[in-house]
């Protein structure tokens, strides 16, 4: 079945405005993130996309493969749904680029969880126990619903579709992995977390 299939995508088209600088340019780890992500997740999935807007294009290894933005809907689903778009029939692993503390044994423990039964898998918090839609497998059938859940609703928060779906919640070993970099105090701490400094 073509749904078994996972395909990767990195998400690196965001604005970056709180920051104040591209994220996803960000070395962490000798390499910009997107280029980091996009290689972990290399070993996770079949193929692997990196989302980004068509002002990017030009900067992006000749290596990575990418999908660009279409420009249908706002926020993250922006990028997620591009990709829908172009593969409709693959599982679609989708991860922001601001995330520098995830790790391969968090990628593997996310896709060795997947249940195909269920909508999304989706990596938690036990605190929150709220899907994070950023750092989730996405089942066809959920992306579908999403086009749906987009044009009758008020609002365009993947999370609040994933809430109110059949979603399987995976919490991951090391909760940290979850962290965001979205601001330079974000990015000093993801910093001092890497390095133990």
């Amino acid at each position: 079945m073509e749904s078994k299939k996972i395909y990767g995508l990195v998400l690196s088209g965001g604005k970056s405005t709180r920051m104040g600088t591209d994220k996803s340019l960000i070395a962490y780890h000798g390499v910009p993130q997107r280029e980091y992500m996009y290689q972990l997740l290399e070993n996770v999935c079949e193929e692997v996309f990196l989302s980004v807007r068509e002002d990017q294009l030009e900067e992006v290894p000749d290596y990575m493969n990418t999908i660009t933005d279409l420009d249908e809907y706002r926020g993250p689903y922006n990028g997620i749904l591009s990709a829908h778009k172009k593969y409709p029939e693959v599982s679609w692993l989708v991860f922001a680029c601001d995330m520098p503390l995830i790790d391969l044994k968090s990628l593997e423990q996310l896709v060795a969880s997947r249940n195909m039964e269920k909508i999304a898998s989706a990596f938690a918090t036990r605190e929150s126990k709220l899907p994070e839609p950023l750092a989730a497998i996405w089942e066809p059938q959920a992306l579908k619903k999403s086009i749906q859940f987009l044009d009758n609703g008020t609002t365009t928060c993947p999370r609040k579709f994933l809430i109110n779906a059949d979603t399987a919640l995976v919490f991951p070993d090391q909760e940290e992995v979850l962290m965001n970099a979205n601001s330079k105090i974000e990015y000093a701490e993801a910093l001092t977390k890497l390095t133990g400094t």
